[in-house]
């Protein structure tokens, strides 16, 4: 498999340092969550989610890196989280479903289309068929970049409020 870690810039011009997150990251991502506001927090966890628990950290650091992982986004050389990115497949590996969230002062600088572009390219990698995203039916940027990337939008089975979008990926 090939190596996941990527520096980057974006296409607003900031230097990224992404990478697979990692059980000693738990802390580090802790307060990342910390900084997130809530309406993201909200899109992120699709509930009004205040805090993220030990329990969940563990899930988002100590991950198999077959069946899920979870890219860390910084800024080169500091430790500061400044995005997390997670790709979370079926056991046939056939579907994939992608959760991110960034800090508010590095909205609309590119990040969020670097890190789906590079969930998509490991997805790919890993042979899976289909990535899909849940989102807010009010989450209206990811909506749209989604769809700029390729993926179809269609009213979330069971919940109006949510937007299924999905993309079928090409063989690795």
């Amino acid at each position: 498999m090939e190596n996941w870690i990527r520096d980057l810039t974006t296409s607003g011009g900031l230097a990224v340092h992404i990478r697979p997150a990692r059980a000693e990251d738990e802390a580090a991502l802790s307060a990342f969550f910390e900084n997130v506001t809530p309406v993201d927090m909200r899109f992120r966890f699709l509930s009004a989610l205040k805090t993220v628990s030990h329990e969940r950290l563990v899930s988002m650091t100590s991950v198999d890196h077959r069946q899920t992982e979870n890219f860390l986004a910084f800024v080169p050389n500091r430790p500061e989280i400044i995005a997390t990115a997670m790709l979370a497949c079926s056991d046939d590996m056939a579907k994939g479903e992608v959760a991110m969230v960034m800090l508010p002062e590095y909205k609309n600088m590119g990040l969020a289309w670097e890190l789906l572009a590079h969930i998509v390219r490991f997805a790919e990698a890993k042979g899976v068929k289909t990535i899909e995203s849940i989102e807010s039916r009010d989450h209206y940027s990811a909506i749209d970049m989604e769809r700029e990337m390729g993926f179809t939008a269609t009213s979330y089975p069971g919940d109006a409020s949510l937007m299924l979008l999905q993309r079928q990926l090409a063989p690795a």
